[in-house]
């Protein structure tokens, strides 16, 4: 099994409140820093959609 370390974004500063992510045997994991716990799993294809989906504002209507 090939694990990486977590990675948060570098906007999180020294707040322990932020999405981390690492890779995980070809999958993609993200979790809350907070609840570490929990953990969502997805392909890399389906993780990179959803970032484009981010960054085009197509999510920005569910706030």
């Amino acid at each position: 099994m090939t694990t990486h370390a977590w990675q948060k974004s570098s906007y999180s500063g020294a707040s322990s409140e932020c999405v981390e992510v690492r890779l995980t045997d070809g999958l993609i994991e993200l979790r809350e820093s907070d609840d570490g716990d929990v953990i969502l799993r997805t392909t890399p294809t389906a993780f990179t959609g959803l970032l484009h989906a981010i960054k085009a504002g197509e999510l920005d209507h569910h706030a």
